[in-house]
């Protein structure tokens, strides 16, 4: 059974980063955790209990933090500038500590840390996210009000997943960035953002019914951008909920399938009825179901992780995969050219193509199981940094902030 792990916050300033400070995001982060809990005093802390000291002066990476309470043994950990940034110790060592690290570093009596293990971040043991398909290196940044733009940029490059579509990729992340910030000064919350996406992913779905194609593209395209800023607001701010991961994850799986029928209806009020318009909209949702099958099958039964982050081909694959930014691309295509029938022909067949490239690529995972047992992510075998110059990791991975460009925590 794991132990519980006590945490304690030292240091700390008001410079507000999406809206925090580096303690209100530390108690954020640490309350979603499991086996933890905080403490306003150590003398509340069992003598042998582990216990963590957290700088909040410094931005950690949510990685960091998993790994530090999963670390057995006492260590200090430091930033790339030499500066203390976390303790593990013991209840019973803490306050003793505590008369050390709350002194001006001038004034330390070093030899008190020295008997402790020296840590980086480079000797923790932290892997690519998997639910945010990349890999980027960790992170533990200062925290100042020069630094603050510079560590809001970080944060909204890192809320980002590594392997998606194109739109979401390269279209939103600059709008997205702004809409956010616009969010945390008025006080929105992503479920806010995310009830108003459905709202509108709904009046897109009957605009398309009632053949008014292009109010239900914007709406569409609202919808869609809503879908990214509820995303990257819940985790910039970190007020992710479960309620808001069922609301926005069960929204992106059901109105899809169901705006490609709404279309091919819409069509015959139009000048260009589809003809077929039952088996074409059967090959859609076969398509659709089927290329979920495919991508839950790998994940249930050869890997732990994402198809999309299995090979790089995979990653290159998830940029035009048959999803809906993809799709909502070919019936803009279709209502601009004025044939809005092609749009929904084109979904159809792309459906139908991504599905087959899908299903080639579950099989390929199948015998390379077979013959060599669990697969592997690319992401785990790079590098971001080291391996820059590699296409792939340019493409879905973000390159890191410098360090050296943030001005260092005065102690």
């Amino acid at each position: 059974m794991q132990k519980t792990t006590y945490i304690y916050f030292i240091g700390g300033n008001n410079a507000l980063i999406w809206g925090l400070t580096g303690r209100q995001r530390l108690e954020r982060t640490i309350r979603q955790l499991s086996h933890v809990t905080l403490v306003e005093k150590v003398d509340n802390v069992p003598v042998n209990a582990p216990l963590l000291i957290l700088n909040t002066h410094y931005l950690f990476d949510n990685r960091v933090l998993k790994a530090l309470i999963a670390l057995k043994d006492p260590a200090v950990l430091y930033s790339h500038d030499n500066q203390l940034t976390a303790v593990r110790t013991f209840g019973g060592q803490a306050p003793h500590l505590l008369s050390v690290l709350t002194k001006p570093r001038s004034q330390r009596p070093e030899h008190i840390l020295s008997g402790l293990p020296r840590l980086t971040l480079n000797d923790l043991p932290i892997d690519f996210q998997q639910n945010l398909k990349k890999k980027d290196p960790p992170y533990i940044l200062p925290i100042t009000e020069d630094n603050r733009k510079l560590l809001e940029k970080e944060l909204f490059s890192g809320s980002y997943k590594g392997v998606t579509d194109l739109v979401t990729k390269w279209l939103w992340p600059v709008p997205a960035f702004w809409c956010t910030h616009l969010c945390v000064r008025k006080g929105w919350k992503p479920n806010h953002v995310t009830v108003l996406s459905a709202i509108f992913a709904l009046l897109a779905g009957i605009a398309f019914w009632y053949g008014f194609f292009a109010i239900g593209l914007i709406m569409g395209w609202l919808m869609t951008f809503l879908d990214t800023v509820d995303g990257k607001l819940a985790r910039v701010t970190l007020t992710s909920s479960k309620l808001g991961d069922v609301l926005d994850h069960g929204l992106d799986i059901i109105h899809p399938p169901l705006w490609y029928l709404a279309w091919g209806i819409g069509l015959a009020s139009t000048l260009t009825p589809i003809d077929n318009l039952d088996l074409l909209i059967w090959l859609m949702f076969f398509g659709y179901i089927g290329g979920r099958l495919c991508e839950g099958a790998f994940q249930l039964w050869f890997a732990p992780f994402d198809m999309f982050i299995w090979r790089k081909i995979d990653s290159f694959n998830r940029l035009i995969t048959a999803r809906r930014n993809p799709n909502l691309i070919l019936l803009t295509y279709g209502w601009a050219t004025g044939q809005p029938d092609l749009g929904l022909i084109l979904v159809v067949a792309w459906h139908l193509l991504s599905t087959a490239i899908l299903m080639g690529r579950l099989i390929a995972g199948w015998r390379i199981w077979r013959q060599q047992g669990a697969l592997r992510s690319w992401l785990q075998d790079i590098d971001p940094v080291r391996d820059r110059k590699i296409f792939a990791v340019k493409i879905f991975t973000h390159t890191p902030i410098d360090p050296k460009r943030l001005q260092s925590v005065s102690s």
